[in-house]
C-alpha cells in the first residue's frame, strides 16, 4: 500500500478514461466521483469501479464520447438524455439546469434517461443541498431482488437518497439501498468462500441460503421485507418508467463489458422549502437536530462521510501499488 493524495489520483484515473476512448470532459467528471467516494471510505464506489468503467467504454456498452442533452418537459420539469454515457454527466447536467430553475419554480423534477451507474447518490443530493435546497435522488438498477413472495429477480437494488441544508454545519445526507444487505457484501463473501447471514438471500429455487454463490444466482432480499419490496417497486416506477428507461430485469450488468447498455434511469426532486411555507426553515431543522444530538452516542445521517473525506483531504488514502499498477498500463496501452 502507498498513499496518494486526492489531486494525484483524479490526474491518474482521469489519464485512464482518456485512453479507454472516453472525451476529457467524461473522463474528468467520472474521475472525480470516483474519487470521492474513495475519499468518504466508500471503497466499492470509488477506485474498485474504474476497471470495469473503462472496460465499458472501451467495448462500447458505455459511450465515453456521449455528450448529455437537457430537455425541458414542463415549467419545473425536464429530462436529460444520458445516451447511453456514464451517469455522471448527465446527472450534472439535470442538476445545474435545476438549480437555476428552483429560485422561481419552489419545487422542480428532473429524470435522466439512457443512463448508467450512478455512483454514491448521497454525492448527487449533496449539491443540492450544499446550495440551500432540500434534494431526493432515486436510481433503478439491474436485477437482484425480486417482488415479495417471488423468486425471480425484476428489481435493483434501487438506491434512495435524500439530503437537507443545515445552516452553519454539513447537511444531512440519507442514502441507502433497498436490499437487506449491500450486493457488494455478498460478492466479497463468495470471493473469500464465507458464509452469508441467513435472511439476505435466496437461491434460484427461492429458498434461503447462506452461500454467497447461490445468493448471487438467485435473489437478495429487501429490507423491511414486504415493505422494502413495495418501496422498491415505487423507486423503479419513478425511475424506469417515469423516463422511459429500461426496468432492472431489463438491464445489463454494471459490471461487464459485454451485452448492450444498461439504459437504466434516475430521478430528482429539489424542494425550496420557503415556497412551502417553511420561512424559517433553517431556524426549525436546528431545534430538531439539537434535539436528537442531546442523546449520548447518537451520530446524524452522512456525518461520517464528511470526516472521512476532511481526512483523506489532508491526509490523502492509502491504494495497493498493484492497483497503481495496473492503472499506468492502462494509459500507456494502445487502444
Amino acid at each position: 500500500m502507498a498513499l496518494y493524495s486526492l489531486g494525484d489520483l483524479e490526474k491518474i484515473v482521469t489519464a485512464v478514461f482518456v485512453n479507454s476512448k472516453s472525451s476529457s470532459v467524461n473522463a474528468e467528471l467520472v474521475a472525480r466521483a470516483l474519487i470521492k467516494a474513495e475519499a468518504d471510505g466508500l471503497a466499492s464506489h470509488g477506485l474498485a469501479r474504474v476497471t470495469s468503467y473503462a472496460n465499458q467504454s472501451i467495448s462500447g456498452k458505455v459511450n465515453g464520447f456521449a455528450e448529455p442533452k437537457m430537455i425541458q418537459g414542463g415549467l419545473c420539469s425536464g429530462y436529460v438524455n444520458a445516451f447511453n454515457g456514464f451517469a455522471y454527466p448527465a446527472i450534472d447536467l439535470g442538476l445545474e439546469w435545476s438549480l437555476k430553475k428552483i429560485d422561481t419554480a419552489g419545487i422542480v423534477g428532473v429524470g435522466i434517461s439512457n443512463s448508467h451507474h450512478s455512483g454514491v447518490m448521497g454525492h448527487h443530493v449533496e449539491k443540492i443541498a450544499m446550495a440551500g435546497f432540500i434534494g431526493i435522488g432515486f436510481t433503478n438498477s439491474p436485477s437482484a431482488l425480486g417482488p415479495w413472495g417471488g423468486d425471480k429477480a425484476i428489481f435493483g437494488t434501487n438506491p434512495i437518497a435524500f439530503s437537507c441544508p443545515r445552516k452553519g454545519f454539513e447537511p444531512i445526507v440519507i442514502d441507502l439501498s433497498m436490499s437487506k444487505a449491500a450486493r457488494g457484501k455478498i460478492m466479497v463473501a463468495a470471493e473469500k468462500g464465507d458464509a452469508i447471514p441467513e435472511g439476505w438471500a435466496l437461491d434460484q429455487s427461492g429458498q434461503p441460503t447462506t452461500d454467497p454463490k447461490a445468493a448471487l444466482a438467485g435473489t437478495m432480499l429487501p429490507m423491511g421485507e414486504a415493505k422494502g419490496a413495495a418501496l422498491t417497486l415505487m423507486i423503479e416506477i419513478l425511475t424506469a418508467s417515469l423516463t422511459g428507461s429500461n426496468y432492472g430485469f431489463e438491464a445489463s450488468s454494471f459490471f461487464s463489458p459485454e451485452g448492450p447498455p444498461p439504459s437504466i434511469g434516475q430521478t430528482f426532486i429539489i424542494i425550496d422549502a420557503k415556497a412551502f411555507g417553511g420561512s424559517d426553515f433553517d431556524s426549525r431543522i436546528g431545534v430538531l437536530m439539537n434535539e436528537i444530538l442531546k442523546q449520548p452516542g447518537v451520530r446524524l445521517p452522512g456525518q461520517k462521510r464528511f470526516k472521512a473525506r476532511k481526512k483523506s483531504y489532508e491526509e490523502g488514502v492509502e491504494v495497493a501499488e498493484s492497483l497503481i499498477v495496473n492503472f499506468q498500463e492502462r494509459i500507456s496501452k494502445e487502444i
